[in-house]
C-alpha cells in the first residue's frame, strides 16, 4: 500500500513584514514632535496672539453686523448717500412741523404764501376763492401748487432707488389699513410693473395710500427722474385744479372761513400741535 503523506500544520494567510517594534529612537522623536508642532503654533515674537477661533465663512456672514438696525432701510454700514437721503426724509419732515403754526394764520391772510410754501388743501382753496373776489388770479395758484406740492416728491423717488423694498417696509408702518392698502399696491407694481406704475404717479395724490409710498415705488422699478417729474406734475396740476375749481366755486363763503380761521390763528396752531405730539405719543406707545 501506498502511505499517505503526513499532514503537516495548517498553512495561514502570507503575513507581510514584520511590524518594527517601538524602539528607543521612536520614543525620543515624539516629544521633539510635539515641541515643534507647538512652536509652529505660536505667533512670531512682536505680534500679539489672536483674541479667539477664527470664524468660517457662513458663520461671518450670518452674524449681524453692528451697523444693521431695522429702523434703517439700509444694511451694514451706510454710505454718504445713505445718510444724505435720509437726512434728507428727516428734514423734510421737520419743514412741515415748522410750517405747523403759521398754516392757520397764513391761510385767511397770505393763501398764495402758503400754497408755495405748504401746498395744503386749505391753502389752495383759500387762494382760489381769494382770486374769485379779485385777490389774484388762477393762473398763479396752479403755479405756486407745482413746487409747493413737489418740493420733496424726488427725495422718496430717490429713496426707492437706492433702497428698494426695504423702504417701502418701513413707510408702511407695522400695522392697520394702510399698510394692507400699501401691501395691495407693492403686489400689483410685482404683476404689472410700470404699466400700473406709470398711471400710479399720475393719480397719487386722489389715492388712499401715501404719497412717498408711490413716489419710492417709482424709484425702486427704475423710473427715470426726468419721466417721474413729468408725471408727478401731470398728477399736481390735476389735483390743485380741482381744489382750484372747488374755492373759485365757494367764493366768499370760503374767503369768510379762511379769514375766521386766521382771526384765531394762535389756538388753532395750538390745538394741531397738541393733536400732532399726541397722535406721536400713542403711536410710540403702541410699538412699544
Amino acid at each position: 500500500m501506498r502511505e499517505e503523506p503526513a499532514a503537516g500544520p495548517a498553512e495561514g494567510p502570507a503575513e507581510g513584514p514584520a511590524a518594527k517594534p517601538a524602539g528607543p529612537e521612536s520614543a525620543a522623536a515624539s516629544p521633539v514632535l510635539a515641541a515643534a508642532r507647538q512652536r509652529a503654533a505660536e505667533p512670531p515674537p512682536g505680534q500679539a496672539p489672536p483674541p479667539g477661533p477664527v470664524p468660517s465663512p457662513e458663520e461671518a456672514a450670518a452674524s449681524p453686523s453692528p451697523w444693521s438696525d431695522p429702523r434703517f432701510p439700509w444694511e451694514g454700514k451706510p454710505r454718504r448717500v445713505d445718510i444724505a437721503c435720509w437726512a434728507a426724509i428727516t428734514l423734510s419732515g421737520l419743514y412741515y412741523l415748522a410750517l405747523l403754526p403759521f398754516r392757520a394764520s397764513l391761510v385767511g391772510t397770505h393763501p398764495i404764501v402758503m400754497v408755495l410754501l405748504n401746498g395744503s388743501i386749505e391753502a389752495i382753496v383759500s387762494a382760489a376763492a381769494f382770486a374769485r373776489v379779485g385777490h389774484g388770479s388762477l393762473a398763479v395758484v396752479l403755479l405756486a401748487s407745482i413746487p409747493g406740492l413737489m418740493k420733496f416728491d424726488l427725495i422718496y423717488w430717490w429713496a426707492g432707488r437706492l433702497w428698494g423694498e426695504k423702504i417701502l417696509q418701513l413707510f408702511t408702518g407695522q400695522r392697520g389699513r394702510a399698510r394692507k392698502r400699501a401691501e395691495r399696491f407693492i403686489e400689483r407694481v410685482h404683476r404689472w410693473g410700470r404699466w400700473f406704475t406709470w398711471p400710479a404717479v399720475i393719480l397719487t395724490p386722489f389715492l388712499p395710500i401715501p404719497n412717498a409710498l408711490v413716489y419710492a415705488v417709482a424709484g425702486w422699478t427704475g423710473m427715470s427722474w426726468v419721466t417721474f417729474l413729468v408725471l408727478d406734475a401731470i398728477g399736481t396740476l390735476g389735483w390743485a385744479g380741482m381744489l382750484a375749481g372747488l374755492g373759485y366755486a365757494l367764493g366768499q363763503h370760503a374767503v369768510s372761513v379762511a379769514q375766521a380761521i386766521s382771526r384765531y390763528g394762535l389756538w388753532v396752531a395750538i390745538a394741531v400741535v397738541v393733536l400732532v405730539v399726541a397722535s406721536q405719543l400713542r403711536n410710540a406707545r403702541t410699538q412699544a
